[in-house]
């Protein structure tokens, strides 16, 4: 599905005006390039989601863009918002009173903490688990991960901290700590 750049523009100024075979053509043609871009900007599994909402907001939007030259960054600066506003609605959440948390964790034989935990593990994705058992189960250093991972420490503590909060919702969730009136 390759175009060329002039074949490119044409689109772009067809989509404009509202063409609706132009626009489908048109989100053809860019799709995979919003899709290596998402991967760069998003979690791996927020890219779908990043790229079909970044197509809607350019189908919609096209009719607005000034110059045709301009399209590629504009579709890269609604990728990179797209990401952004997914990241925050994953990183939202009411936070859990400490107090409610410990009490609910207290009340759980060994057992049934070791099992939950072994099924939180079991449930991270891959990239997510191998910081966790890096860091809590090899002892690695934050830089010791980044180094073998050949990865920047930002995006390891970032991880880091993502998993072990998956798996805090997961051991908390998994013991019904809604019945306490915690959400």
């Amino acid at each position: 599905m390759a175009v060329t750049g002039i074949e490119r523009d044409n689109l772009i100024y067809a989509a404009q005006t509202g063409d609706p075979l132009a626009i489908t053509r048109l989100l053809a043609v860019c799709k995979a390039d919003a899709r290596r871009y998402a991967y760069k900007h998003c979690q791996a599994s927020d890219v779908d989601d990043a790229v079909q909402e970044s197509l809607m907001v350019v189908s919609r939007k096209v009719k607005a863009l000034k110059v045709a030259a301009a399209f590629s960054s504009w579709l890269f600066t609604v990728i990179k918002r797209e990401c952004r506003k997914l990241e925050r609605m994953m990183f939202r959440h009411d936070p859990l009173d400490e107090e409610v948390v410990e009490q609910q964790l207290a009340s759980r034989s060994d057992n049934e903490l070791r099992m939950d935990l072994a099924a939180a593990l079991e449930s991270l994705p891959a990239h997510y688990l191998e910081v966790v058992l890096l860091r809590d189960f090899e002892e690695l250093t934050i830089e010791e991960i980044a180094t073998r991972l050949g990865e920047q420490t930002g995006a390891i503590k970032s991880r880091l901290h993502r998993a072990r909060e998956l798996v805090r919702e997961y051991m908390l969730g998994s013991s019904s700590i809604s019945s306490l009136g915690v959400r």
